[in-house]
């Protein structure tokens, strides 16, 4: 019976908890996850010229890229990952590193055959290839050395350029309105946890402040009260004292 109940607990948490979870993936509770893009075979991929091995899906109307082992997507000012193309995405709190490398106008030079005015001749890959080469090719650098994406009589920009063209899409990439929309979010988030703690230590001090404050409350209203009431209120009682002497007498 107890092995029974444990299999159910561990079938539970298999389902209910994400595979990126398990592998380590930043996820947070509350951020919605994209909208499933529906397939009706596997995608194709290709090699984006002047990347470390970055693939994207040119089939579909959303970009999905492949890079690392992983799947990768942008949507509304976030990124999320997944080891499927058509499940199990996950959320991840920052923009991959290959990105940046990813020129922003692929779409266009995919559909006329040309990068930068050179014929360019891709290979579409499917994804069995993918999935069973993807790491040799990244180790052997494949498309750079092989034949540089597939585009004929092109070099590769030089470093110092290409971290050039990083700098300045990171910062187009930061005037998305999207994603200043997800900044917004974050940074409200994670005001969020010091206002509370604010209002909780300002709860905290008021509370040990209420002895002092009562303490010198009390001193105030002694000192405050008239000295010729204390004495007079002395005489009296003196005075009591005497008139029951007298009697005795």
């Amino acid at each position: 019976m107890k092995k029974l109940l444990l299999w159910t607990i561990f079938l539970t948490l298999a389902i209910v908890v994400p595979v990126p979870a398990m592998a380590g993936v930043n996820v947070s509770i509350g951020i919605p996850l994209p909208p499933p893009i529906v397939f009706s075979a596997p995608p194709d991929v290709i090699a984006i010229p002047d990347t470390s091995d970055v693939y994207v899906a040119p089939d579909i109307n959303v970009d999905m890229f492949f890079w690392n082992g992983w799947w990768w997507r942008p949507w509304e000012g976030r990124w999320y990952r997944s080891p499927y193309y058509n499940r199990g995405w996950a959320y991840f709190n920052s923009v991959p590193s290959f990105y940046f490398d990813v020129d922003p106008g692929w779409r266009g030079y995919y559909r006329n055959h040309n990068w930068y005015g050179h014929q360019w001749n891709y290979e579409r890959i499917n994804q069995e290839r993918l999935q069973h080469d993807w790491r040799s090719w990244h180790n052997d650098r494949h498309w750079e050395r092989q034949g540089n994406w597939g585009v004929q009589g092109y070099q590769s920009r030089p470093q110092q350029q290409r971290q050039e063209l990083r700098h300045q899409r990171q910062e187009q990439y930061q005037h998305r309105p999207e994603v200043q929309r997800h900044q917004q979010q974050i940074q409200h988030q994670q005001r969020q946890p010091k206002v509370q703690r604010y209002h909780g230590q300002q709860q905290i001090q008021h509370q040990q402040r209420q002895p002092e404050v009562q303490r010198f409350q009390r001193q105030q209203q002694q000192h405050s009260q008239p000295r010729g009431e204390q004495h007079h209120g002395g005489s009296e009682h003196q005075q009591h004292q005497g008139g029951h002497g007298e009697h005795r007498d």
